[in-house]
């Protein structure tokens, strides 16, 4: 044994890892990050939960990637504690397709000879995936390619590593020590401790099988020493959760102690009875077998889909033994499930390490926080008709709620956009910062309002006019359907909806206009005050701003594909065709909104009123 050995060993261990990395990076990012989204909305299916945490733990390539997100959706109050266990069988499961990759790897080098079947061995054509992905990571300039080009890269590196950590191994094998410690592990409690401790160091219990795997291509590990350690692998592993979930809320730390008691129980478990078994009836030949990397996989799969099936039933005795260890306090009890900083802690920092998942959960904030900033708008349209001291209070805390919404994405979209996206999702992140800053600007507004229409309220000569009434109806139904419009396009990434925002927002400037030319005339006629003008003329200016920030919102869905332009840029490029089309929507709206006529029953054309449904 020389330095040399040690050097390949660690070193292969080390490509090994960055190969698992590489090639789940790859995996994920084919995913958009909607394969871990869907784990958040699993509901009461036990069944539909433990396949769905096995199959993105397979693509992720590692079960603690999954449990970490999954004390992420817990902390975040998006999953259920109780739901969570069926995810985490599933994980436990889906964490087995990593060794059976691994078995390619191992042993797979020809003898003397070679034949057609060599060529289909990794060995032999994993350094063409590595030179095929490669070649399209250089060349090509979409990300779909290259997350599949990561993939083929990261397979090839798994294999190298692999293959360095056996040459690195045979040598080391051939030592008396080596061999006096393998007989050591043979013993079910040893074996075990030494699978948990190394599986916590190296944090990966891929990584501790990979190694058994790498030492039965060599033939110097038996089934007798191979299964505690996986056996400890399978608890070891927990430590990342159990890390993760540190400084979260108690049901974060819960959601921790189910996996790590889930698989305390089931290596227990197992060790008991196949003991207990070997003890009555000898397993010897198979225990002082050389360990092959199929059966090893073999081995790992059967453990996890059996402690799967035995466990299922009783899988809420892990919730229960969560909550003895860590029992609801007061405050849990207290607390209110529309808690603002509950609500926010949807932007975990647990996702930023899966951007597309932290995408799709950034989607759902704005989505809240859109309907938040509706919501104290349209109270603040019911002030104007009749002024309550309780709606205009609940706008106050709605506006301090989107200021809230605001402040804490805007500081999590920085945090993830210093990480590795694809481009469709660094688009989807430049559009939701440019469109939080006019929700917030909009929810100002309603306060703006609600101010006017206290004043108005206040004071006593009877307050608007009856015709200045009829008028800012009209004016609140535009600006109700601009703001429905442009905040449903922005939730459902809508470009056809918000195609329609911007002939809209065209014919409210209209309408501002027309509104303030009709009070100058109703003054002049002493049919109003100059002092309820002033109010007029402040809600009619904030009605028009919340209509140009509907614009923005708008334009920045229409522009998030849009390369070479930035928003105004296109929206002068939209205003400034030659677009006939554009022009009768404009037209179509200001008849549908003029405050000029009296005649409400005027026919619409057809082919508007049918797109306006759309």
């Amino acid at each position: 044994m020389s330095v040399k050995d040690v050097l390949d060993m660690i070193g292969g261990l080390a490509l090994f890892l960055y190969g698992i990395n590489v090639m789940g990076e790859g995996l994920k990012k084919t995913s958009g990050g909607k394969l871990e989204a869907i784990l958040g909305k699993i509901t009461s299916n036990k069944v539909v939960s433990v396949l769905m945490g096995a199959l993105v733990t397979a693509f992720m390539q590692s079960s603690s990637a999954t449990t970490v997100m999954i004390v992420g959706f817990v902390n975040s109050g998006i999953m259920e504690l109780s739901k969570a266990v069926y995810v985490i069988i599933g994980a436990n499961i889906g964490a087995t397709i990593t060794p059976w990759i691994m078995s390619l790897g191992v042993g797979s080098a020809a003898a003397s000879g070679m034949s057609f079947l060599d060529f289909l061995k990794p060995a032999y054509f994993s350094p063409i995936l590595a030179i095929i992905g490669v070649f399209i990571i250089l060349i090509s300039k979409k990300d779909k390619n290259k997350n599949l080009a990561k993939i083929f890269v990261g397979f090839a590196v798994l294999i190298f590593g692999m293959k360095m950590m056996s040459n690195g191994v045979e040598p080391i094998g051939e030592t008396e020590g080596f061999k006096a410690a393998m007989t050591m592990f043979t013993n079910p409690i040893l074996g075990t401790l030494v699978g948990i401790a190394l599986t916590a160091i190296i944090q990966s219990s891929s990584a501790t099988v990979g190694m058994v795997q790498v030492l039965s291509g060599q033939g110097l590990i038996t089934y007798g020493a191979a299964i505690p350690i996986m056996v400890g692998a399978n608890i070891g592993t927990c430590a990342t959760a159990l890390l993760s979930s540190i400084g979260t809320g108690r049901n974060a730390r819960r959601s921790a102690l189910v996996h790590f008691f889930y698989n305390i129980v089931r290596g227990i478990l197992f060790l008991i009875v196949f003991y207990t078994l070997h003890y009555f009836i000898g397993f010897n030949d198979l225990l002082d077998a050389n360990a092959s990397a199929v059966g090893i996989a073999a081995f790992y799969t059967a453990l996890s889909i059996a402690s799967a099936v035995v466990l299922f039933p009783v899988s809420q005795l892990f919730v229960k033994m969560s909550y003895k260890a860590l029992p609801l306090n007061e405050e849990e009890k207290e607390k209110s499930d529309l808690d603002a900083s509950k609500i926010l802690q949807h932007l975990d920092d647990r996702f930023l390490n899966s951007p597309g998942l932290a995408i799709e959960q950034c989607k759902q904030v704005v989505a809240e926080m859109a309907q938040y900033t509706r919501e104290g708008l349209f109270l603040s349209f019911e002030l104007l008709d009749e002024y309550k001291d309780k709606k205009a209070n609940k706008i106050c805390d709605l506006e301090d709620l989107v200021d809230k919404y605001e402040d804490q994405l805007g500081k999590y979209l920085v945090k993830l956009s210093s990480k590795d996206m694809s481009d469709e999702n660094s688009k989807t992140l430049s559009m939701i910062l440019h469109c939080i800053g006019d929700l917030e600007r909009i929810s100002d507004h309603s306060c703006n309002i609600m101010e006017s229409a206290r004043e108005a309220a206040d004071r006593k000569d009877g307050g608007f006019s009856k015709k200045a009434q009829e008028e800012m109806k009209i004016f609140i139904d535009a600006i109700k359907e601009i703001v429905n419009m442009s905040f449903d396009s922005l939730i459902n990434n809508d470009r056809v909806l918000a195609s329609k925002v911007e002939p809209l927002e065209e014919a409210i400037d209209g309408i501002n206009i027309e509104i303030k030319k009709h009070h100058i005339k109703r003054l002049r006629k002493g049919k109003c005050s100059i002092e309820m003008g002033f109010v007029l003329s402040d809600v009619s200016t904030n009605f028009e701003r919340v209509s140009d920030h509907c614009s923005n919102i708008a334009l920045s869905v229409m522009q998030k594909d849009e390369e070479e332009l930035g928003v105004h840029e296109f929206e002068n490029a939209i205003i400034s065709k030659d677009n006939e089309e554009f022009a009768r929507m404009v037209m179509y709206y200001s008849e549908k909104y003029n405050i000029s006529s009296k005649d409400d029953s005027k026919e619409q054309p057809v082919e508007w009123e049918k797109s306006n449904k759309k």
